[in-house]
């Protein structure tokens, strides 16, 4: 394996994708510089041109690739993407998949970098690393330091999720179904089964039918799960609903975690300005609270407001989250990880 940023051979795949531009945008920002950088994607994106800062990018085919080519890849599209590549991908390189089609298997590091970059140690020359969903990577950022501080024993979290983390159709949607109901027409509500113009939907992606997770939904299920696993607390209680909201960029979460040992606000504050990739705007400040449309823009940090006792409960704080989903949830996380493989002590 070669050594350092510069000497790597790096393939971005889906690379078309909101998250797949970000993930360029995110390694020239980051001067993460590799020596070869090849873009890949799907059958409908062949033939053209992506652009990452300093030239035109062909986009090449990934059924057709050799990945012993190179010696990273990131994983940037749908999940059918990486299910039918990743894995044989690995098995040459290091594969960094954003998607959702390796976070519930044990034998795959779910890594947060910002919290569990230390789960990488298990990997080698090449091998196969999940991210997770960008709400858990936003809400793991945040409890991680303030369960060094008092033992997390509960946490109840609401998300208002940004059309982009449906991709860019579902921007797309919003924006048509915006203008058509501002000129007096109907929106057509296909991205999301309903309108989501002016709207507020309590469901992201699809209802489990049977168990006793009956009428949660995928989302909400991997929320509990992919919590637990990033900060490495099996039995920690995770109740979650999600929300999908008119914002184009920029999760939204609303927390109330309950604590082992009693936690003062102006304790779990310093806590949190300490910790690595959060920032904390307080009440008194300028900003007064983070809001999808104005501090998530920076993308670089998961901001932290409204930070409050719970006046119902002992042990206990309430606050709101905010963090741009599609680059600092995910390709912020993406080259984080990346970097940590790089520079580790071979």
């Amino acid at each position: 394996m070669s050594h350092g940023a510069e000497q790597l051979r790096v393939a971005v795949v889906g690379v078309s994708s909101l998250i797949g531009a970000a993930v360029l945008e995110e390694m020239r920002a980051r001067k993460f510089a590799p020596a070869e950088l090849h873009a890949l994607d799907d059958a409908r994106s062949i033939g053209a041109a992506i652009d990452d800062g300093e030239r035109k990018l062909p986009v090449s085919d990934v059924a057709a690739f050799d990945f012993s080519r190179v010696d990273l890849a990131f994983f940037c599209g749908r999940s059918g993407l990486s299910e039918r590549y990743a894995e044989a991908a690995a098995e040459h390189a290091w594969v960094i998949d954003g998607s959702a089609a390796f976070r519930g298997r044990g034998d795959v590091p779910l890594v947060a970098a910002d919290v569990n970059g230390h789960a990488l140690g298990a990997i080698g020359a090449r091998g196969l690393i999940a991210l997770p969903g960008s709400a858990v990577v936003a809400l793991a950022t945040v409890l991680a330091p303030l369960h060094a501080l008092a033992g997390l024993e509960r946490v109840d979290v609401a998300t208002y999720q940004a059309v982009s983390g449906s991709g860019r159709g579902a921007m797309d949607e919003l924006a048509a179904e915006t203008v058509a109901m501002l000129s007096g027409k109907k929106a057509r509500g296909r991205a999301f089964g309903r309108q989501i113009a002016f709207n507020v939907i309590p469901q992201v992606d699809s209802l489990t039918r049977e168990g006793e997770a009956e009428g949660a939904s995928r989302e909400e299920l991997r929320l509990w799960h992919e919590t637990r696993r990033v900060l490495e607390l099996p039995r920690l209680a995770v109740n979650a609903t999600a929300v999908r909201v008119p914002v184009f960029f920029g999760h939204s979460l609303a927390v109330h975690a309950a604590f082992e040992r009693p936690v003062a606000v102006v304790d779990a504050a310093a806590a949190l300005q300490r910790a690595t990739g959060i920032a904390v705007i307080a009440a008194q400040s300028a900003a007064e609270f983070p809001t999808p449309a104005t501090l998530a823009t920076a993308p670089d940090r998961v901001y932290v407001g409204r930070l409050r006792r719970d006046l119902s409960r002992d042990r206990a704080l309430n606050f709101w989250i905010v963090a741009d989903n599609v680059r600092k949830c995910a390709a912020h996380n993406a080259v984080s990880v990346a970097q940590i493989l790089v520079n580790r002590p071979q």
